[in-house]
């Protein structure tokens, strides 16, 4: 597909963060992971450190930020990492065959259209350009909206790029609109105060929008299962100790709690044992079938996938532990 090799090709500047001290071991217990500088793609990786909860698998992490799913997606493929971030606009590359999901992380409702201040709806963008990383939460925002409102990316001048280069040409008047998520929205309301939110995820209520840690196709079932006993873990600290998680995924990010929390506030936490039970009854199915009805009408799946073709729910609920 098209947009997917523009996204998948596109530059980006990929920094490297060693989460311990400890050196690479030799037999294989390093871990390589990604993430987004979120709170949704940060804070369970901040609490596994603090908490010492990779040491306690034998696990030495290595962590590497980037700026969306679908490139962590393209890292897993070509073997430069070992597990992944990505939000609910992504799902539709594990739904391809491209990664397997192996834990449900949170519901986010982080993801905007944005308008220029004179642009007031989204019939307003008609004919204007609008930048977008294709392939993510951004891109599926903008397609909701544009749906909602009888258009399709026919009807405006959608412009793909990379999350920075949307906010600077937003800033710059370059593009008119965006689909873009919190906290890069934050960015923009510094430099525009008088920008305008033109739809968010919250105005579908009855849909769901699921972040998820993501590992590749050819799963190790021993290692992953300690990853996901890990992030569980992390997962209920985060869920019993709110606040401190803004705290530790603020020192991770390097950036003002406030700002931190205010990203959380776009984010439902559940605990592990919630999670356990969504996948044990279908619930989470039917959030990952809703998301591919959704990439199906968008043209990015010719046609729904299973999820259990690649959610590995067994893996999930046989790691839990009261």
């Amino acid at each position: 597909m098209r947009s997917l090799r523009r996204a998948l090709t596109a530059a980006t500047a990929v920094s490297l963060l060693a989460l311990s001290v400890t050196a690479c071991s030799d037999d294989g217990s390093t871990v390589r992971f990604g993430y987004i500088s979120d709170y949704n793609g940060a804070s369970l990786l901040a609490i596994a450190e603090k908490q010492g909860l990779w040491e306690k698998q034998g696990l030495t992490p290595e962590i590497k930020v980037f700026t969306n799913g679908p490139l962590q997606i393209q890292a897993l493929g070509a073997g430069d990492l070992d597990f992944g971030y990505i939000g609910p606009g992504a799902m539709w590359l594990p739904a391809t065959g491209k990664a397997k999901v192996v834990a449900i992380n949170t519901l986010a409702y982080a993801d905007r259209v944005i308008g220029r201040p004179g642009v007031t709806s989204i019939a307003d963008l008609k004919g204007k350009k609008v930048g977008v990383p294709e392939g993510t939460s951004g891109d599926m925002v903008l397609n909701l909206a544009l749906q909602k409102a009888g258009m399709t990316v026919k009807d405006i001048q959608k412009v793909p790029m990379d999350p920075a280069t949307v906010v600077s040409a937003f800033v710059a008047g370059q593009i008119d609109g965006a689909g873009i998520w919190y906290p890069l929205i934050d960015n923009i309301k510094q430099k525009v105060p008088d920008m305008v939110e033109l739809a968010s995820t919250k105005e579908w209520p009855d849909s769901s929008f699921p972040t998820a840690f993501v590992g590749g196709t050819q799963v190790n079932e021993e290692l992953t299962n300690k990853v996901i006993k890990v992030l569980q873990e992390a997962n209920d600290w985060r869920a019993a100790h709110y606040e401190e998680s803004i705290t530790e995924a603020a020192s991770l990010l390097k950036l003002d709690a406030a700002k931190v929390k205010a990203d959380a506030a776009n984010v439902k936490v559940m605990t592990t044992e919630d999670l356990v039970n969504k996948t044990k009854d279908g619930t989470v199915a039917k959030w990952l079938n809703s998301l591919g009805d959704f990439f199906v009408s968008t043209g990015q799946l010719k046609s729904k996938a299973d999820p259990a073709a690649y959610y590995t729910g067994d893996l999930y609920t046989k790691a839990f532990t009261k």
